[in-house]
């Protein structure tokens, strides 16, 4: 078939995705519905079949990024995200990293635990990633300065760092947790559960070229295929929810995208 490029797919992920063809996607960026946390109108979903679909649909070297948080039951976190990532590692995919996205907002206050304020954002790898743009924008604290000092190896014995002598960068590559303000800017806000557009667009900069195929399976409010068209990507959704659906839909209409 052919990919429905910048389109929103109002339907069931699994089923929509079977009728992809396989090793047609560069990168999914994506946030499935956590444990019980928001109904989304009632609907269901099949995690086993989701992530079967998009190991299938997935290129060799092509990038999953899963943004994902656990519910509360009972005083005991579900530990969902956890069975979730072992679980893309059992059917093929490598986890490349997993990192957090910190929220600038608080969410869930607490008075029995530290106050709940990140997510997990596990990068899933089928083979090994064979698109790495890491974004270096972090302010290097001894920028100008000489690279000094030594590596421990494996035995315990230490030896110079591989970098010694070379003069640190003014700007550094961005520590694996990303600390994002969460910005609802129009329609979008009718979703209640919303992507963080920055979150989005800087995976979609840091795992995929201009010109890939960026999948969202759970498309929401279509965050991912709005960023994924305003960087030159070709972007697609699937969402359940018909309302969501409209909301999607009317956004990529917009011609003004901020």
């Amino acid at each position: 078939m052919t990919l429905p490029i910048n389109q929103i797919i109002c339907g069931d992920n699994v089923e929509t995705l079977r009728g992809f063809p396989a090793d047609s996607i560069d990168l999914t960026v994506t946030s499935p519905p956590y444990d019980n946390l928001r109904t989304y109108g009632g609907h269901s979903w099949d995690f086993e079949g989701v992530a079967q679909q998009l190991w299938r649909v997935t290129k060799p070297g092509g990038v999953v990024v899963w943004v994902v948080n656990d519910a509360t039951v009972d005083g005991s976190e579900t530990g969902t995200s956890f069975r979730q990532a072992l679980h893309f590692k059992e059917i093929g995919f490598r986890l490349h990293d997993t990192m957090i996205y910190l929220k600038e907002q608080l969410q869930f206050p607490d008075s029995v635990r530290y106050y709940n304020a990140f997510e997990f954002m596990f990068v899933l790898a089928k083979e090994q990633p064979k698109t790495v743009n890491l974004i270096a924008d972090r302010e290097n604290r001894t920028a100008g300065g000489v690279v000094s000092g030594t590596e421990r190896r494996p035995d315990g014995s230490l030896v110079v760092r591989p970098c010694a002598g070379n003069i640190t960068a003014k700007k550094g590559v961005r520590w694996n947790w990303w600390k994002v303000k969460h910005i609802d800017r129009g329609i979008e806000t009718r979703h209640p559960a919303t992507f963080p557009e920055s979150l989005a667009r800087d995976h979609i900069l840091s795992w995929s070229n201009e010109g890939d195929t960026v999948l969202d399976p759970f498309s929401g409010s279509g965050t991912t295929v709005k960023m994924a068209r305003l960087m030159g990507r070709r972007g697609i959704g699937i969402e359940i929810n018909p309302d969501y659906c409209d909301i999607a839909v009317e956004r990529l209409r917009q011609r003004v995208l901020f």
